[in-house]
């Protein structure tokens, strides 16, 4: 992510960027005396509901947390349903993205994923690449640290390649090497299921991020629960470290 100028937001600003941390798939399933997987199964219903209503009031970019780098240490039936589960989504979903003009893309480490579902997301990447309506981001087998080390490491190679002078390396050049660099920067990052945390997500992105807590579980969080997200987002004011009179001020 360069390094993109910052303005104090005014009241009713629509965000550029939304990321959603998607949780509690398995606690609504446990309440229903339900497995696992139908929960996750369930979730991907919010999932299209919350995609249409970006794509409607405008949203640039939708970032969805699908899956953590740390969510291979659960059960292996469930990480077996999940990839199972991924699979379909792609399989079955892209080509409805690609009829409403959505751009999908994947961030995370997606070696580590089967050959089958790395041949669907370059796939389901190559088709929808030119689309110009909301630009859909599934971050899967992803973490922030990760993405922070990795952007890191390709600078060290850069130097070591004679390329780059350390004294070059500051905040930008960083953040060109970061996930979503072309990106407009994280506006609103909402996360379901009442918990408060950022759970390794979008570490760099999310540093001038209003969030949003609510304790829906995911599966229960539609269009109206996302329009209420952005209403509450639309009477927050964003100062980036500027006194409320600065705001005023630049508002005037």
């Amino acid at each position: 992510m360069t390094s993109q100028p910052f303005s104090p937001s005014r009241a009713g600003e629509l965000p550029r960027h939304v990321a959603v941390i998607m949780d509690g798939n398995n606690r609504w399933a446990r309440a229903r005396g339900l497995s696992g997987i139908r929960g996750h199964r369930a979730g991907v219903e919010s999932v299209r509901a919350v995609i249409r209503r970006a794509a409607e009031r405008g949203v640039d970019t939708l970032t969805l947390f699908a899956f953590s780098s740390e969510n291979w240490k659960r059960p292996a039936s469930e990480v077996d349903a999940l990839m199972e589960l991924f699979l379909i989504a792609l399989k079955r979903e892209v080509k409805k993205l690609h009829s409403h003009g959505i751009r999908l893309s994947v961030i995370g480490q997606r070696e580590e994923f089967s050959t089958s579902i790395q041949q669907y997301i370059e796939r389901a990447e190559a088709m929808t690449r030119d689309n110009q309506g909301l630009h859909l981001v599934v971050a899967a087998n992803y973490g922030g640290r990760w993405d922070i080390t990795s952007a890191a490491r390709r600078l060290a190679q850069r130097v070591s390649a004679g390329e780059l002078s350390p004294d070059a390396i500051d905040e930008e050049t960083l953040g060109t090497e970061i996930s979503l660099a072309d990106e407009a920067p994280v506006d609103l990052c909402i996360r379901t299921s009442g918990e408060q945390r950022i759970s390794n997500f979008l570490l760099w992105q999310l540093a001038y991020a209003e969030f949003y807590f609510t304790p829906e579980l995911w599966p229960d969080f539609g269009a109206e629960a996302f329009d209420a997200a952005l209403d509450a987002y639309g009477e927050r004011q964003r100062r980036f470290g500027m006194s409320q009179e600065q705001v005023e001020a630049h508002g005037a």
